[in-house]
């Protein structure tokens, strides 16, 4: 027997769309390209704080989730996590990574139109280890990126570089 929780949320009128969601995600993904252009090339690849990853690395984390997170939600084949980073070289340059910052960023909206809302209520094995529905999985990938974000706008400030207005998405 369903509790009355459980019956109100089969009922309750959806408050944001997927298109709208969407457009949040990329908002914050406008947001952290403009981060990562903030950044001098050199301290990109090194700058670090306390033994936290250089941010360049970081992207490459980002980058790393989000095509074939997208791909494993649309069609509920996920690659195991060891395979999807394992695959990532360093580019050379910030411009390269900028470059495959956009290319993730195409592929999500390409992919997107391929995404049927009702995988947001399944539930998968992201990358092989992360149990959830769909839908935590993907609101999982952005708080990532806005945490991930955030340790961005400290080195800036450590810089002495003001970081990009956190609301302009």
């Amino acid at each position: 027997m369903e509790n009355s929780s459980t019956q109100e949320a089969a009922v309750a009128p959806q408050f944001i769309s997927p298109q709208q969601l969407l457009q949040h995600w990329q908002g914050h993904r406008r947001l952290t390209r403009r981060t990562i252009e903030a950044f001098p090339e050199e301290a990109f690849f090194t700058h670090t704080i306390g033994g936290m990853r250089p941010f360049a690395a970081i992207v490459m984390e980002l980058i790393g989730m989000a095509t074939p997170g997208m791909r494993g939600l649309v069609t509920g084949k996920w690659q195991k996590a060891e395979d999807v980073f394992k695959e990532q070289l360093m580019p050379k340059t910030k411009a390269e990574v900028l470059a495959m910052w956009d290319e993730a960023t195409e592929e999500i909206d390409r992919l997107w139109a391929q995404l049927k809302p009702s995988r947001f209520q399944e539930i998968d094995e992201a990358f092989g280890e992360y149990k959830d529905h769909n839908y935590a999985t993907l609101l999982y990938f952005i708080d990532n990126e806005v945490h991930h974000r955030g340790q961005g706008f400290v080195y800036l400030r450590s810089l002495e570089i003001a970081p990009p207005n956190f609301w302009e998405r």
